[in-house]
């Protein structure tokens, strides 16, 4: 071998050990500084509440701190499209959901992010039902009552959502147009806003997962009507499940998870995969979730690979049904 050719093959052996020892390095050392957990709804939402309580979690299992940042606007679009931009270093993260990744881009245009293209999944944090909630003076006595009132009504009902694209938006846009309903939409900046707005009287219902609206169901300061799916959910048990009610069709479930921007190195996401496993595995973590109405997803159902399946299989089962209730409400 030519000297030359010696000293080529020595310099890219030096170059691949030296990005060995960094990709070491820097597993090693992650996380070396507070992480932020960008919510992109403001506080009090379904999200924020769950991001918070898997945020010092995971900040436990990590020994570093992760903060949460709230990145409200268009149906959470802004917040996720700032992460999706964000230098993919493990530091910034994003407390997503089916609003910002499966409803937004079926029902927003011009959508600044691709859901499938431009994250790397770190893995699911809950599910939980949605519930039907209106102001505590609602006319209705049961649902039955409700369904024929908002009928009657028409778009003298205000429904509020979270913003287009958001989960709220999403799970009202399912329910109203199962059942014929065309009431008024009022959008809001997030589920909080819309919360305040409910318990102010100044809205009439809306959709939202239990996690969130459970305490005040609790506090007797807006009223439950139905919680989707089969079975009642264990925060609000004296609820009807969609199915008692005699709506079977009323089925959805909202999941919670946490993306990385698109790039993160691998041994980071294995990193934060594992802390957000761990955390999930802490009884106080699963009990504060439950107590909400979350459901904790089972060992077989975390981490990344399980989550990217997930949201390509909910974009392909709800994007044209979204996209069909969407034009109906027109």
């Amino acid at each position: 071998m030519s000297f030359w050719k010696k000293a080529v093959t020595i310099a890219i052996g030096f170059v691949v050990g030296i990005g060995c020892l960094v990709t070491a390095t820097r597993a090693d050392n992650y996380p070396s500084r507070t992480v932020a957990m960008i919510v992109p709804f403001p506080p009090g939402g379904p999200s924020d509440v769950v991001a918070r309580i898997i945020a010092e979690g995971m900040s436990r299992v990590l020994n570093q701190t992760i903060i949460i940042e709230n990145v409200g606007g268009a149906g959470g679009t802004i917040g996720t499209a700032r992460v999706a931009a964000a230098t993919p270093d493990g530091y910034t993260l994003l407390a997503a959901g089916m609003g910002s990744h499966v409803a937004a881009p079926a029902l927003t245009p011009n959508l600044r992010y691709d859901s499938t293209k431009d994250f790397e999944p770190i893995g699911l944090i809950s599910n939980a039902p949605v519930a039907v909630v209106a102001r505590k003076d609602f006319p209705a006595k049961d649902l039955k009552e409700f369904i024929a009132y908002v009928k009657a009504q028409g778009d003298s009902v205000k429904q509020a959502h979270g913003g287009i694209g958001s989960a709220s938006h999403m799970a009202c846009l399912l329910f109203t147009s199962q059942l014929g309903l065309k009431p008024k939409l009022i959008p809001y900046r997030g589920t909080g806003p819309a919360l305040g707005d409910l318990i102010g009287d100044h809205v009439d219902f809306f959709c939202e997962q239990v996690v969130s609206v459970a305490p005040a169901v609790k506090g007797k300061s807006i009223k439950a009507y139905v919680v989707s799916g089969d079975t009642r959910s264990s925060a609000l048990p004296d609820v009807l499940s969609a199915k008692q009610a005699g709506i079977p069709e009323f089925q959805l479930s909202i999941w919670s998870a946490v993306f990385a921007p698109k790039g993160t190195p691998k041994d980071i996401l294995a990193k934060l995969s594992g802390a957000l496993g761990k955390a999930l595995d802490d009884p106080a973590v699963a009990k504060r979730l439950a107590d909400l109405g979350g459901a904790v997803p089972a060992p077989a159902e975390r981490g990344p690979a399980h989550l990217e399946t997930v949201l390509k299989a909910d974009i392909a089962r709800w994007e044209p049904v979204l996209k069909a209730a969407m034009a109906e409400s027109k």
